[in-house]
């Protein structure tokens, strides 16, 4: 899970975990690369906008490392416009969530994408 936002990592991770998802959290870009580099993990939810690295490039970077392949990347972002879900599609989003959401709604995208 990364996001710059404590009070969304916080929401994120309750009910991840509260699904019986082990959670690694990070406040941008940056910090979630080097976990997600150095752990297992089976998918990613990142935000759009966070400081020192935005989601974008995040997913940029991570997809250009072989520990991704077949790692589902869930953008989870306030934008909604067709242009950034179409720049994240091709950086390697495999879906996107629009905040605010719904708990339940987050657990259906995370377990159809992450085959749970």
């Amino acid at each position: 899970m990364v996001d710059d936002s404590p009070s969304v990592r916080q929401v994120v991770g309750l009910t991840l975990k509260g699904a019986g998802y082990q959670v690694l959290e990070a406040a941008n870009g940056a910090e979630a690369l080097t976990k997600a580099l150095a752990n297992k993990v089976h998918a990613v939810v990142t935000d759009l906008n966070m400081p020192v690295m935005d989601g974008l490039t995040f997913i940029r970077n991570y997809r250009a490392a072989p520990a991704s392949n077949g790692v589902p990347i869930i953008f989870l972002t306030t934008e909604s416009s067709a242009a950034v879900k179409e720049e994240a599609k091709q950086a390697g989003a495999t879906g996107w969530m629009v905040k605010p959401f719904q708990p339940d709604q987050l657990l259906a995208v995370v377990r159809r994408v992450a085959g749970a």
